[in-house]
């Protein structure tokens, strides 16, 4: 039974980052919170301008208890974001291909409860923008391109929040109670706790976005996947549209690329070259989709992670990290979003039914950090298996040790 008043009742709480596990929070706290309670002051300080266009597309799962699919249920959001799937609902899955796109594996997870699916891909701007509509629906307040620097706590337990906007102004907000939800590149984790940061997991990746006006090439016109080579390189295609597909070639690397930008004509035509020499034992249409590649698309970036942490430091009292800003997965988990709702609902559900603030977050802290420490672990395992040197010794491996996670992989 709910109690009569609530610790949060007419406080304010500061989330950082609009993104996917900050908006969830947002929209999970106002569906779950008391109507009989009265509501807490909610501002979300954001960085970006609205409507960044982020041209590529993940996976949500539904196919247990953790997927992001069963978040988006629970907030109310479902049949929404099932009208935006790339691919549809009973199109699509993840599929391993040999160098000439015999298909290896194929994979369709079963769908967990009633969920209408399993699994779905859609393009990540899409997602971002049905969760702030619903964050700005129920009254949110939004400031955009404003950069959180730093917090402090107060002589009177409340928490004070530096903040710089685009003209490089400085202010302050105080709050009772901080999300954290500024992604993997966190300032605020950054500020208070410096030595907590990403490493590199092993693999560097070069790709970018090809266009086709005619309609994407086959296999992956309605699927998505990862071409093995069994001598060290993958590369992975999935679609954005019916009319691009990102692709991402990748291999093992003892340090990541110290490259920062590819922009230029020239470094532009050295990465296809680099990619094309890479994956020279790839079949069309892989030579076809690398050399239409967009060239503002091109990008070359080292697969990072962070461990997750609780909040049991007592100078993080009052203040929760979620999403990516606790623990950020590779490209390789394919997870990311998945973990980001989760968060979002596990947190402000455990925020309206338990009794105190920090109860809230002990139970937060168990079921998030096992959820992220076991797609960290699976991360691990699909970069070992995507680069290895023997397509059918690795698949037999793979299949006999962890016969489970191979029903996952569709998610990379």
């Amino acid at each position: 039974m709910a109690a009569s008043n609530h610790f949060l009742e007419d406080k304010k709480i500061i989330v950082v980052g609009g993104g996917i596990a900050g908006c969830a929070f947002v929209a999970a706290l106002h569906k779950l919170w008391n109507p009989n309670w009265r509501l807490p002051e909610i501002v979300v300080l954001e960085r970006n301008p609205r409507d960044v266009r982020h041209n590529y597309s993940i996976s949500l799962h539904g196919d247990s208890v953790n997927g992001g699919l069963v978040a988006l249920r629970q907030l109310g959001l479902l049949g929404e974001t099932l009208s935006h799937s790339i691919f549809g609902l009973r199109s699509g899955q993840f599929k391993m291909w040999d160098v000439n796109w015999k298909e290896l594996m194929s994979t369709q997870p079963r769908p967990w409860g009633d969920l209408p699916t399993g699994s779905m891909r859609i393009q990540r701007s899409d997602l971002e923008r049905i969760l702030v509509r619903e964050a700005e629906r129920i009254n949110a307040t939004f400031h955009r391109g404003v950069e959180c620097t730093g917090a402090e706590r107060l002589a009177n337990g409340r928490i004070r929040v530096a903040v710089e906007d685009e003209a490089g102004v400085k202010d302050y907000q105080d709050c009772d109670f901080l999300v954290v939800a500024d992604g993997a590149q966190s300032r605020l984790r950054a500020a208070l706790r410096p030595h907590d940061d990403l490493k590199y997991a092993g693999a560097v990746q070069i790709g970018g976005r090809a266009e086709f006006p005619h309609g994407i090439p086959e296999p992956i016109e309605e699927n998505w996947g990862i071409l093995l080579s069994g001598k060290g390189v993958c590369c992975y295609f999935s679609a954005v549209d019916k009319d691009t597909v990102v692709w991402a070639l990748s291999q093992q690397r003892a340090e990541p690329d110290t490259r920062t930008s590819v922009a230029t004509p020239d470094r532009f035509a050295a990465l296809k070259e680099e990619a094309l020499r890479l994956g020279s034992m790839f079949s069309e249409p892989f030579r076809t989709i690398v050399e239409s590649t967009i060239p503002s698309s091109a990008f070359v970036t080292a697969a990072m992670e962070k461990e997750p942490f609780r909040h049991d430091d007592p100078s993080l009292e009052r203040i929760v990290f979620i999403g990516d800003a606790n623990h950020a997965v590779s490209a390789f988990a394919g997870n990311g979003a998945n973990l980001a709702l989760k968060d979002g609902w596990d947190l402000a559900e455990n925020i309206c039914y338990q009794s105190s603030l920090h109860n809230a977050v002990a139970a937060y802290d168990r079921l998030g950090f096992a959820r992220a420490a076991e797609a960290i672990k699976s991360s691990h395992q699909k970069i070992d298996f995507a680069h290895c040197t023997s397509v059918k010794d690795s698949l037999l491996r793979a299949g006999l040790a962890t016969g489970r996670w191979l029903m996952r992989i569709r998610g990379m």
